[in-house]
């Protein structure tokens, strides 16, 4: 007997038992299933979090006070006994090397308020290379401008909902608005962005620097952080040497503060979904294991059930292989039927994710169906053999008298 006999055969006995068959093949399936969508899943997280990087600019350097030792997440500040500032930030656009822009910070939750409307936002104050390292551009008017900067211009830039919740329909741009208690004219409005990291870039508003050091540090100079755009990708380690050192001195020879890299976050955020996605993975293959021995049982069941038939099978000359590769081949044949189903289900499921939540780039990788289907196979073949092995050591005498 062939091996495409061998297929047909198993396939009729599957049809024969339809019902159980099915129920035999639901563990795999939902192993395959569950292997299929969390790999999914972590991978559109993954893509996600790095599509909210990328909206916040990219080959960004940020500066941050206090020295703490990092893999890539944003560093814990407290403890710090000197503090970045505003003549830091200008000697680092000065003298820093691969560099194409520099923006002071401070930020600040603020009330905002037009007439008998108000709003709580967050406050940056910032320097004028903010819109291009941040690419948070205008559609409207203007961004903060050197001159605003010097003059200590009581100016400010708004974000769309903040603009659609004070003034609706109505014209924002050179209107006055009272940011905690100081009027600001608005001079631009931001492009509508949506949201990055978990903020609205919509909900924000953009004051310059020296009013933000006014509002919230009683006129003193000190930053919340540093950002510094970078030339390219490659430039990234030259960049962050050249911060170091200049910061370095301004800090009478003391690291004490932490340079953080784009890179190096998205870093840090890939290993944590790798093992995420590694540890989900293994418990959605326990599912693909009970498949496995719910497939041996059912064979074993098959075996005694078809002692007749094998005994027939050897008295007309049937080997020990070609019952036991029969018996391996249904085993399989159902293993394959359920990794089929499985990769099907998975591909619909995240097909609906898709459409349910648009936002989510969720797909399912050709990687990780082939991985889910070979290991149906492979457990097909691993719970299919003892069955196979028991099958093929029937004794042809005994199954003829097997009633």
């Amino acid at each position: 007997m062939g091996a495409l006999d061998s297929i047909f055969t198993a396939l009729r006995a599957i049809a024969q038992n339809k019902v159980r068959a099915m129920l035999t093949t639901l563990g795999v399936i939902i192993g395959v299933l569950s292997v299929i969508m969390l790999i999914a899943l972590g991978e559109s997280a993954q893509a996600y979090v790095e599509g909210e990087f990328a909206v916040m600019g990219s080959n960004v350097l940020i500066v941050t006070p206090g020295r703490q030792e990092t893999a890539g997440m944003f560093p814990i500040t407290a403890g710090s006994h000197r503090k970045l500032t505003y003549d830091i930030a200008k000697a680092i656009k000065r003298k820093g090397e691969s560099i194409n822009g520099v923006a002071a910070n401070m930020l600040g939750l603020a009330n905002v308020r037009y007439r008998n409307r108000q709003r709580n936002v967050m406050c940056i104050g910032t320097t004028p290379d903010f819109e291009q390292v941040r690419q948070l551009y205008t559609q409207i008017g203007r961004f903060v401008s050197e001159q605003d900067i010097e003059r200590n211009n009581k100016v400010c830039v708004i974000g769309t909902t903040v603009q659609r919740e004070l003034f609706g329909s109505h014209r924002a741009l050179h209107e006055l608005v009272s940011i905690n208690g100081t009027k600001h004219m608005i001079v631009g409005i931001l492009e509508e962005r949506g949201m990055a990291l978990g903020i609205d870039l919509g909900d924000i508003v953009i004051i310059p620097l020296p009013s933000s050091l006014q509002m919230f540090r009683g006129g003193e100079d000190e930053l919340w952080e540093i950002i510094v755009g970078v030339r390219s990708k490659d430039d990234i380690d030259r960049a962050i040497e050249s911060v170091r050192k200049i910061v370095t001195a301004a800090h009478d020879n003391n690291e004490d503060f932490t340079v953080t890299d784009q890179d190096g976050m998205l870093a840090t955020f890939s290993r944590i979904f790798d093992m995420l996605r590694l540890m989900l993975v293994g418990i959605a293959s326990i599912s693909l294991l009970v498949g496995g021995i719910g497939i041996m049982n059912i064979m074993l069941v098959s075996v005694r059930e078809r002692t007749r038939e094998v005994g027939i099978r050897k008295a007309v000359g049937a080997r020990r292989i070609d019952v036991a590769a029969q018996f391996l081949i249904e085993a399989v044949t159902l293993s394959v039927l359920g990794g089929l189903v499985g990769i099907g289900l998975g591909w619909l499921g995240a097909f609906t994710l898709g459409q349910l939540y648009p936002s989510l780039p969720i797909s399912v990788s050709p990687w990780s169906a082939t991985l889910a289907f070979s290991f149906s196979v492979a457990v097909g073949v691993f719970f299919g053999v003892y069955p196979a092995i028991k099958a093929s050591a029937v004794d042809p005498v005994v199954a003829l008298r097997y009633e």
